[in-house]
């Protein structure tokens, strides 16, 4: 079984005659700022004139559906998705593949030499993980998701496993919106994994799901990660002794075998730049710039663009938060003053102040000083409107949120996030029929 990787989460495995991608994105950057780490580019004549039997995809989010990418594939390729949604499923034969298939946890796929098993994931109504067999050979290929304690068991029968692809890195989502609150020092890993891998007891473990950063300016890229690839290497050489952990970089196949793993002719169409055994830099006491020097780095917005913004911050919030039912153990279920701050490339800031009291919220005056502070870009705010972009690379900060409530309840999350189901995908698609009608 050969297995090369292209990315983040996408590989390519090869049997016989057969060969099989997962997750596959074909960009640098992907999902708007996530740079390729270690850098990579793409040759697309090459990746256009694949062939894969079928590519399978964990889950929607935009890391490992991306249409853009998709797009450059044969429209006779099969599609297999897990994902429980229709609306998904609807784009992807909108964009012109002919065979896309559901898929169903623990329901065998077969495609030519291999078996692909869907696995219950901890958070079964998002994503899911990936039991890959052929050549007598068992690899497991959690994706990004956390183990599910009912999956683990079904899993156990199959050990010793031959590979493992492992997420090794955990994100601080939370503590770079929210970083008054963020704690302070080394991050552990998780206490659970010990045991999981452990229970699996893989010959080879792949730290697998990760290979990105922000662009070079950006303070996440000291703050978001908080795993080295050496420090699991350290960790698993102590849960593990028997096992060998293997990093691929993007492009990098080995040969699986019952006897051995050997390395194999790389992916021409992945093409490393640079340094490629790079670390991550973690820097548990990083002070993170204001608001305004972020919003600086980012272009001006058209006037058709600004005026989308402020329709939003000055109606359109309103509407959409008034539309939703806020958890009765909000904070925001207290009266209380919210003010939203969007800075535009300047770093200038138009401040908006509501006053929130549980499901209603109405503009308020300066009278009141806000107990809950949200800052955003202004680009990021329109992207977040327009394009779909994720909460992860939109540079929103949280300030004065007391210590027990549930960042997610903010505002302007809620109303961006709570239906927005797609919505990259979505933009993605729109922009691939207008650049097709452009070019036929």
């Amino acid at each position: 079984m050969k297995i090369s990787r292209i990315l983040h989460a996408g590989y390519v495995f090869e049997s016989g005659a057969t060969q099989i991608v997962f997750d596959p994105v074909f960009e640098n950057p992907f999902s708007r700022n996530c740079h390729a780490y270690p850098d990579v580019r793409f040759d697309l004549a090459q990746v256009r004139a694949l062939r894969p039997d079928a590519v399978f995809i964990s889950h929607f989010h935009d890391d490992h559906c991306s249409l853009e990418s998709l797009d450059l594939l044969d429209r006779a390729t099969p599609i297999y998705l897990y994902c429980l949604f229709d609306e998904l499923f609807a784009m992807l034969r909108e964009l012109g593949f002919v065979e896309v298939r559901p898929l169903t946890i623990d329901e065998p796929v077969r495609v030519g030499s291999f078996e692909v098993i869907p696995r219950r994931a901890l958070e079964a109504d998002v994503d899911s993980m990936f039991q890959v067999r052929a050549e007598g050979l068992n690899v497991l290929n959690v994706v990004d998701s956390w183990m599910d304690p009912e999956t683990l068991e079904q899993l156990k029968p199959y050990a010793p496993w031959d590979m493992v692809l492992w997420p090794f890195q955990t994100m601080r989502e939370v503590d770079v919106i929210a970083p008054s609150r963020a704690e302070r020092g080394p991050v552990a890993l998780p206490e659970e994994w010990p045991e999981q891998l452990q229970a699996l007891a893989p010959r080879y473990v792949v730290p697998s799901s990760c290979q990105f950063r922000q662009e070079p300016w950006s303070w996440y890229n000291h703050a978001l990660f908080p795993i080295t690839y050496r420090q699991f290497g350290a960790a698993l050489s102590e849960w593990l002794p028997a096992a060998q952990v293997v990093r691929l970089n993007p492009s990098v196949a080995v040969v699986l075998s019952a006897a051995a793993l050997t390395p194999a002719a790389p992916l021409s169409w992945v093409q490393p730049v640079g340094e490629q055994d790079l670390d991550y830099e973690y820097d548990p006491d990083i002070v993170p710039p204001p608001t305004a020097d972020i919003a600086r780095h980012f272009a001006a917005l058209t006037a058709e663009q600004t005026a989308l913004v402020q329709a939003f911050c000055q109606g359109g919030l309103q509407a959409r938060y008034e539309d939703m039912q806020l958890p009765e153990d909000s904070y925001f279920a207290t009266p209380c003053v919210w003010q939203l701050s969007v800075y535009d490339h300047q770093g200038t800031a138009q401040h908006y102040r509501y006053r929130v009291h549980g499901d209603s919220i109405a503009p308020c005056g300066d009278e009141e000083a806000p107990t809950w502070i949200t800052e955003i870009p202004a680009a990021k705010l329109y992207a977040g409107l327009a394009l779909g972009e994720s909460l992860t690379s939109m540079y929103m900060r949280i300030n004065g949120a007391p210590a027990d409530a549930d960042i997610v309840d903010d505002p302007l999350i809620r109303t961006l996030f709570d239906n927005a189901f797609a919505a990259y995908q979505a933009a993605q698609l729109a922009r691939i029929k207008a650049r097709s009608a452009q070019q036929g």
